[in-house]
Formats: structure tokens, sequence, C-alpha cells
């Protein structure tokens, strides 16, 4: 009964907040994220009172089999955007795009917080500031593909933004497994080449395969149904088996197996939508089937957000030189590799606002970096400070740049009880 309450009550403040940020023209995105604050442990969750909202960490930790089902779905959306037509026109750029800015972003924070560290060495040491350069270099897929769909964005720049956020995610892997092996060796004294080298490009190519190959059998599955309801039904229970494969990790001959969630789902995704000649129809039912599962995912997310973070001046003064020069190598690096590949004007001026959100990925990382140690707490810290500031500000940064750049239409935003009533109106 516990469980249902929270996630009802949870459920129910997303909801409502985000008819509050609607008035003062906020994403829904920041309000179920505020919600998840209202409602968890250092706020709500402070009376101590049993169902009515989150009382502790350790239990919200119960609820992060929602987040990984709920960060598989919006893989899977967001691999459904990798349509062959519309790569043959934005694909090179898209790759070009994708893979300059989260190295401009991991250089110049790199290069940032390497300067801090000569400064501040007790505080921050250089294998820390090492691991936060690749921690930069990852943006969040989900609160991007919420504002889109929340204004139904249409564009060159909406086009372009998924493909890029989704490559973010391969190429910031790849940065964080060498930036991470190099500071194992500054603190080891030994230098590793499989685990610097070897084994995350294993972890990329396996889950693509992996990806590719779930892509397959749900095409060929589907055929078998021809109700709509059964077809929505094989595609549930394909990205729910998808989330569980990516979970797999062994080790193979010294050498360590494990799969990206977010890349095995984008390419189960991609596969489904280029394979699947009806994926187009399944993919618009399931994004309706999934709406509530989102909103619990960003009320979680928010009450995940730790606030303790701002009693360590130190950790406060350090995330803030990581947040500036983290937004500064998106900007410059998106807008300057854009300009390079002859993109149009609007890619080039807002891009890389868009890429600025911050959150499931980077966390993932932090926690990985906690096991070196005290270096590996401070990159920890740090992360959760960002992504507290990006989550919040991020989805209304990246709503601004898509109405500036002419994708968000004020028609669009008309509500679905003003839709029905214009059209019986007409019907009149």
């Amino acid at each position: 009964m516990e469980i249902l309450l929270c996630l009802s009550i949870a459920l129910f403040a997303g909801l409502m907040l985000s008819r509050l940020a609607k008035k003062v023209q906020l994403p829904a995105v920041t309000a179920y994220l505020v919600a998840g604050i209202l409602i968890g442990p250092y706020l709500l969750g402070q009376f101590g009172i049993r169902g009515l909202g989150f009382n502790s960490m350790e239990q919200l930790g119960s609820f992060g089999i929602l987040s990984d089902i709920a960060l598989g779905f919006i893989a899977f959306s967001i691999g459904n955007e990798f349509r062959l037509s519309q790569l043959k026109k934005t694909g090179k750029q898209a790759t070009v795009i994708g893979i300059l800015q989260a190295v401009a972003a991991t250089l110049l924070v790199d290069a940032a917080l390497i300067g801090l560290h000569f400064i501040i060495p007790d505080k921050l040491p250089l294998p820390s500031a090492i691991i936060l350069g690749a921690v930069a270099s990852a943006t969040a897929p989900a609160a991007t593909l919420m504002v889109v769909r929340q204004y139904k964005a249409k564009g060159p720049l909406t086009d372009i933004l998924l493909p890029i956020v989704a490559l973010d995610d391969a190429v910031g892997l790849i940065l964080f497994a060498i930036s991470f092996g190099i500071a194992k060796a500054l603190l080891s004294g030994k230098i590793d080449i499989l685990s610097i080298i070897v084994e995350p490009i294993l972890e990329v190519v396996l889950s693509l395969l992996l990806g590719a190959l779930m892509g397959y059998l749900i095409t060929f599955f589907e055929r078998f149904f021809h109700s709509r309801s059964k077809r929505l039904s094989m595609s549930v229970s394909f990205v729910l088996l998808t989330v569980a494969l990516s979970m797999l990790k062994f080790n193979l001959g010294g050498v360590h197996i494990a799969f990206s969630s977010l890349l095995t789902c984008m390419m189960l995704g991609t596969v489904f939508c280029n394979a699947c000649d009806f994926s187009e129809e399944l993919m618009d039912r399931l994004d309706r089937w999934t709406a509530p599962l989102f909103i619990l995912f960003f009320v979680l997310s928010g009450a995940e957000l730790e606030l303790s973070i701002f009693k360590d001046p130190i950790i406060v003064c350090i995330g803030l030189v990581y947040i500036l020069f983290r937004s500064l190598g998106k900007y410059f690096g998106a807008s300057l590799s854009a300009k390079a590949v002859k993109c149009d004007p609007n890619i080039v001026k807002y891009l890389g606002i868009t890429l600025l959100p911050q959150a499931g990925v980077a966390l993932g990382m932090a926690i990985k970096a906690e096991a070196i140690g005290p270096e590996g707490a401070i990159v920890a810290n740090i992360t959760l400070f960002s992504v507290l500031i990006y989550e919040l500000v991020g989805p209304y940064l990246t709503k601004i740049s898509l109405l500036k750049a002419g994708e968000i239409k004020p028609e669009e935003k008309t509500s679905a009880r003003e839709q029905h009533l214009l059209e019986k109106q007409k019907n009149k």
C-alpha cells in the first residue's frame, strides 16, 4: 500500500505542478522535477509520515527499476529519430557536431579544473579534475525529448538535435572510460590499456549489436499480430526485455563486458523504425502509453537531487566553475562545428543551448567514479550539484532556444480541450 501511495502522490504532484508551470510558461519537465524536490527527503519527507512523500534516499532507491524502464522507453523513442530518410539530410552534420561539441566540453572543463587544481590542490585532486572533464560531455536525452514533445517542436534545429543527443552518449562513454583510466593510472602508477581503450569501445559496439538484434527480432514478431493493442504490447515487452539484457555484466578472458542501456534501446528503436513499415503508428501509440511513466521518472529524479550539496561552499564554487566552462564548451563547440558543416543559421545560434541539460548518464559516470575513493567522491558531489542546476534550468533554456528558432508555433501549444472545442464549432 505504501509504495502505491507514494507513486500516486508523485504522479499527482507532478501533474498539478505542471498546471502552475504552464501559467508561468515553464516546461512541464521543470515542474515534475520541482514536484520531486517538494515531496522528496529534504522537504515533505522530513516529516517522516510513511506513504506521504519520500522519506529517505534508500526508499527512493527501491524505485530504481522504474527509472531504468523509463530511460529504456526514452532511448527507444529517440532511436525513432534515426530514420534513414532523415539521416540522409542531417546524418553527416549530426555526427560531426555530436563528436566535436562533446570533445570541446571535455577539453574546456579539463583545462579550467586542472588550472583550479593548482590553486586548491587539497580540495580538487588532479584525477577528479580529469574525470569531471569527461562527465561534462554527457547530455540528458530525457529532458530534451520531453520539451520537444510537449511543444511539438518541428524544424531544422529539432531534426538535428535528437540525433546529436543520442550520439553524445556514445562519445561521452568513450571519453569517460579514457579519462577514468588515466585517473586510475595517476593514482596507482600503472597504465591499463585494456580498461582505457578496449573495454569502452567494446561496450559501445556490443550495445549497438545487441540493440540491432533486438530490433530485427521485434520487427519479425510484430508481423504475427494485426490488432493495435497486441502490437503495442509486443513493443512494450521488447523494450523491457532489451533493458533487462543490457544490465548483464560479466568477464571474458580478463575483459569486463558491459552494455549501455541507453545505446542498446536507441539502436532497438532505430532498427525498428527503419525495418517495420507500420512503426510510426506504433511509436505514436507507445508515446501516449508511456506518458505517466515519464512523469514518474522526472518526479523521482527531482526527489533524488541532493540539496545537502549546498552546505559545502567549496563544492559549490568548483561546481559553478564546472557549469560555466561546460556551458561554454557545449555552446561554442556546437556553434563552431555547426558553422563548419554549413548548418542552418538557427542551428549555429541555438543548438549549443539545447545541449545543456545533464542527468542520468552523467550520474552513472559519477557513481562509477566513486569506486576510486575520495577523488571519486568529489566527482560525485560536483556532478550532483551541476545536475541539480542543469535539470531545473536546462529544459527552460531548451524551450526558449526552440521558440527563438521559430520551431515552437503558438498554435501548436493549443490544449487538447481547446482543439476539441474548435473541432465541434467547425462541425456546426
